[in-house]
């Protein structure tokens, strides 16, 4: 199986994962030139070299790479910006049928995640999960994301394509 790690900081989830999961190739996008470079220690010192790999760079480019495009079985996104954003950069990387999985803010809400807006990056519709670990948005890829996405560096964020309505932006303090 073949997953992506969006904005992979600390190397969280992927790390664990491949642990795991013995059986899975990893691609680890982090933009932060500290951070990826930790990665690569970390990636190194747990022997992991063999089927993890480090991209330093930005998550739209490696969307428009031949290797990586749409060859991802799992995409995983924990923190990499609002749900236009985790969408529009995890979408390219998936192959028809894959999955994105995406942190959510505890409690979480569906209205984040506007069905008409993911179809347009070949996404389904979102299920939002709650397990004793947290919220998760969980999307499967149902066709092709179109190839004029992912949008140039910072485009997703400065004119995403769908906005989250006022009152599901942020959760309520518990």
């Amino acid at each position: 199986m073949a997953a992506a790690d969006l904005g992979s900081g600390g190397g969280l989830p992927a790390l664990p994962l491949a642990l795991a999961w013995p059986g899975t190739r990893w691609l680890l996008i982090e933009t932060i030139g500290r951070r990826a470079a930790f990665l690569q220690r970390a990636v190194s010192s747990l022997a992991l070299a063999d089927r993890m790999v480090v991209a330093h760079g930005r998550a739209e480019v490696a969307g428009r790479a031949a290797a990586s495009r749409g060859a991802h079985d799992l995409v995983t996104s924990r923190g990499v910006g609002p749900p236009a954003v985790a969408a529009e950069l995890g979408a390219p990387l998936l192959r028809e049928g894959g999955v994105l999985i995406v942190s959510e803010p505890p409690g979480g809400h569906p209205d984040r995640w506007p069905a008409a807006g993911l179809a347009e990056l070949g996404l389904g519709p979102a299920s939002l999960v709650t397990a004793p670990a947290g919220t998760y948005v969980v999307i499967r890829g149902i066709a092709a994301c179109p190839e004029r996405f992912p949008r140039k560096a910072g485009m997703a964020a400065k004119r995403p394509l769908f906005d989250v309505p006022r009152e599901t932006s942020r959760h309520p303090a518990g």
